[in-house]
């Protein structure tokens, strides 16, 4: 039987990248001001909205307004007139208790690690010349 390996790439200020962005900034100020803070949660964008779901678990209490606000504004998009909504909760006695898994410094297939390379410095070429 034939295999076929398929790889996604996308540059920034694609929907589904930013609502990753979003939840990674989520999780990078809660990780900075409580080293200890457990960090479940979900982005959903649409036309006009965006809905932040979850969990988390922190002795700090991350503005989550301002995180998206600030995402929209480094990826290109105005947060003016966008509908944001939380749905945010402690995290279950159960989870929070789980131990984190360490992360591999590179866990993309293999056939993803040229296009990441270029839409890195696509991004930044982007930003640079306004």
């Amino acid at each position: 039987m034939r295999k076929f390996y398929t790889a996604e790439a996308v540059t920034e200020g694609y929907p589904d990248k930013v609502c990753d962005q979003i939840a990674d900034a989520i999780l990078d100020v809660c990780l900075k001001n409580d080293a200890d803070s457990k960090v479940a949660c979900e982005v959903l964008a649409t036309k006009g909205i965006v809905i932040v779901a979850g969990e988390i678990t922190s002795t700090y209490e991350p503005d989550v307004f301002g995180v998206i606000q600030k995402v929209l504004s480094e990826v290109g998009y105005s947060s003016e007139g966008v509908a944001m909504d939380t749905f945010v909760h402690q995290q279950s006695p159960d989870i929070a208790n789980l131990q984190q898994c360490k992360r591999k410094p590179e866990v993309n297939p293999l056939a993803l690690l040229p296009y990441k390379s270029f839409h890195l410095n696509y991004s930044q070429l982007c930003r640079e010349s306004g």
